[in-house]
C-alpha cells in the first residue's frame, strides 16, 4: 500500500511540475512548417523508400505529395524538388541559401576536409577560387599555354599506333586511349605523365575506379547519427589508403617542382614565359603575399586531387560506356 501511494505522490509532482514548467517556461521556439512526407520509420527515416533506382522513387513519392517533399535519409534532412518552378526556387531565387555541398565522409577524407574547391562551402575561399579558375587556372590564356602539351601527345599516341598497325600488332585502342588521356590530364594539371608503361595504365585505370567506386558508394555513417564515429563498412580505412596514395604522388611532384624553381632562383632567375601547370599557377598564388587569399599546401594538393579524380573518372565513363 505504502509502494503504491509513493507512486501515486511520484506522478503527481510529476504532473505538477510538468503544467508549472509549461506555464511559466512557455516554448518559444518558432513553429517549423516543412513540406508534406511520408511517414518515417525510426532510425533509417525514408531510407526504405529510395530502392535500387533512386530517381524513380522520388518521382514516385512526388507524384503523391506533390512537386515539393520533404524526407529524411536516417538522420539528415532533406527536400527533393520534382518540379522545373519548384527546381528554380533552389537553384535560383534561393540559390545562395542551398550552394554549399553535404560534407560525407569520403569527401572529408579525400579532399583534407574539404580544403579543395568544389566540395568547400559558399564562402570567401569558394568565390576566390572560383573567380581563379576562371581567369587563370581554366581561363582561356592558360589553355592555350598548354595547347603544345596536348599536341605532344595526341602525336604521339598517332605514332605508336602507326608503328603498331604497320608491324601488324593488336592494338587495344581503349588501352591506348587511357594513356593519351591520362598522359594529357596529368600534364596539364601536374606537369608530368602518369601512364608512361602498361603496368601504369593499369595502376591509373584501377585507381580511377576505386575513386568512383568509394565515392558512389552509400555509407551508412553518414545517414546514421550514432554510426558517425563507427567504420562498419570498411570505408574509412578505404578512404584513407586511397588519400594516402594519391597524396605520395603530389607530394613528391610539388617538392620536385619546389626544388627546380629554387635552383632557377639561385642559378639564372626563374623565365616567367615558361609554360606552367595548374600546379606551378597554384605555388605562384600561395607565394604572392598580395594574393586576396592565402593558398596552402593542402588547398593545393586538395585542389589537383579533385581535378585529376572527376577529369579521369570522366574519361573513364566516356571511354567505357
Amino acid at each position: 500500500m505504502s509502494d503504491l501511494q509513493n507512486y501515486a505522490l511520484l506522478f503527481l509532482i510529476w504532473f505538477i511540475s510538468f503544467i508549472l514548467v509549461r506555464k511559466f517556461f512557455p516554448n518559444t521556439r518558432p513553429r517549423v512548417y516543412l513540406p508534406p512526407s511520408p511517414i518515417a520509420l525510426p532510425i533509417i527515416g525514408h531510407l526504405h523508400l529510395l530502392g535500387p533506382i533512386p530517381h524513380q522513387a522520388l518521382h514516385k513519392i512526388s507524384n503523391r505529395y506533390g512537386p515539393l517533399i520533404h524526407l529524411l535519409l536516417g538522420s539528415v534532412p532533406c527536400l527533393v524538388a520534382s518540379s522545373a518552378d519548384t527546381a528554380k526556387e533552389f537553384l535560383k531565387t534561393h540559390d545562395i541559401s542551398f550552394s554549399s555541398r553535404p560534407q560525407s565522409a569520403a569527401v572529408h577524407h579525400l579532399t583534407y576536409g574539404s580544403a579543395d574547391f568544389s566540395f568547400a562551402p559558399y564562402g570567401p575561399y569558394w568565390k576566390f577560387m572560383k573567380k581563379l579558375c576562371m581567369s587563370e587556372l581554366l581561363g582561356g590564356k592558360t589553355l592555350e599555354s598548354l595547347l603544345p602539351l596536348r599536341r605532344e601527345e595526341i602525336l604521339h599516341f598517332l605514332q605508336t599506333m602507326l608503328l603498331k598497325s604497320n608491324s601488324g600488332e593488336a592494338v587495344d585502342v581503349g588501352r591506348e586511349l587511357t594513356k593519351l588521356t591520362n598522359n594529357i590530364i596529368s600534364r596539364m594539371t601536374m606537369g608530368t605523365k602518369c601512364s608512361g608503361t602498361e603496368n601504369e595504365t593499369d595502376a591509373v585505370r584501377l585507381l580511377v575506379q576505386e575513386v568512383a567506386e568509394l565515392t558512389g558508394t552509400f555509407n551508412l555513417s553518414d545517414y546514421i547519427w550514432f554510426c558517425k564515429n563507427i567504420d562498419i563498412q570498411g570505408l574509412r580505412k578505404r578512404y584513407k589508403d586511397l588519400h594516402r596514395r594519391f597524396d605520395d604522388m603530389v607530394e613528391k611532384i610539388i617538392d620536385k617542382k619546389m626544388k627546380r624553381k629554387n635552383d632557377e632562383m639561385g642559378a639564372h632567375g626563374i623565365d616567367e614565359d615558361a609554360t606552367k601547370d595548374l600546379v606551378d599557377i597554384l605555388l605562384d598564388i600561395a607565394e604572392d603575399d598580395n594574393a586576396e587569399m592565402k593558398l596552402t599546401r593542402e588547398n593545393i594538393k586538395a585542389f589537383i586531387l579533385v581535378v585529376n579524380g572527376f577529369l579521369l573518372s570522366i574519361r573513364f565513363l566516356l571511354l567505357n560506356f
